[in-house]
């Protein structure tokens, strides 16, 4: 599970909330307001994973805002991940520069996916972009190609998520799917709804697994068609009493968190059984 709604407790307690519903492992966040501050990533990381193998499970996927081979927070991330087994990262996200044309900025972003899978190589990790809906780098997918064509996946991929592809692309979302295939490393799963508010305005509305647009049976069968074999992270992003953005001081209780947390991760056994995954 992703556990950024669980940053309210500490890493002890963080990890048996993981393991008593049901999850193999964490996908920890190890980025500005994380669990992990990248400032402390060589003290810090090795207690979260030490609290998650003292209730029997662990991790091989961490969430970062690395963007830049060039940041100082950038190695010590990778070295210490390295050095405790955990083989995937998910990167920050890349914003477009309105004064450059899209060519130019793709031709630039391209260099810093290849400068990064440069680095990865030497630690022996991979990192995944995600795509995410809006208008940074990766909404629209099809540019995410351009910038990994030419790249290994064993080293830099993406972390598909159907959830912003279904947004991003309605009924298109297979082509790019098709098309990254090759580069999928990790994968995270949510759902949402289109409403609209007061204003008549539309906007998204994240909602627990099943519930909303994201066409699970069509994604489940195509991926299965590609055999894409990837770590699954599933993100709770619908309302928790503020815990979903990773609130300190959530106004929903753990309980009924608790609750939220089995719900999705049912919904998600029960699809993988029903389509052998």
């Amino acid at each position: 599970m992703f556990t950024k709604c669980l940053q309210f407790l500490d890493y002890d307690q963080m990890a048996g909330v993981v393991a008593k519903n049901g999850f193999d492992g964490a996908d920890l966040t190890v980025r500005p307001k994380g669990q992990v501050l990248p400032e402390n990533v060589e003290q810090d990381l090795p207690r979260v994973v030490k609290a998650l193998q003292g209730e029997g499970i662990g991790t091989n996927m961490i969430t970062t805002g690395i963007n830049n081979a060039d940041d100082p927070f950038t190695r010590p991330i990778l070295k210490t991940m390295a050095e405790l087994g955990i083989r995937y990262y998910r990167m920050g996200y890349i914003k477009y520069d309105d004064n450059k044309s899209m060519p130019d900025n793709l031709n630039l972003h391209k260099l810093t996916f290849e400068k990064l899978e440069k680095l990865n190589k030497e630690y022996g990790v991979t990192g995944n972009y995600q795509n995410h809906s809006g208008a940074d780098v990766g909404a629209t997918v099809w540019d995410l190609y351009h910038m990994l064509k030419d790249c290994n996946p064993e080293f830099i991929g993406v972390q598909y998520d159907i959830r912003h592809a279904t947004a991003e692309g309605g009924f298109s979302w297979p082509l790019g799917l098709r098309l990254l295939g090759h580069w999928i490393r990790t994968i995270d799963i949510k759902d949402f709804i289109w409403y609209q508010n007061e204003k008549d305005q539309w906007r998204i509305k994240n909602v627990p697994l099943g519930e909303g647009m994201v066409d699970f049976k069509q994604y489940f069968e195509l991926y299965k068609s590609l055999e894409i074999e990837a770590p699954v992270s599933i993100h709770y992003e619908y309302d928790l009493g503020g815990a979903e953005h990773g609130d300190k001081n959530p106004t929903m209780s753990l309980d009924e968190i608790n609750k939220w947390l089995k719900k999705d991760i049912t919904f998600l056994k029960n699809e993988f059984a029903e389509h052998g995954l």
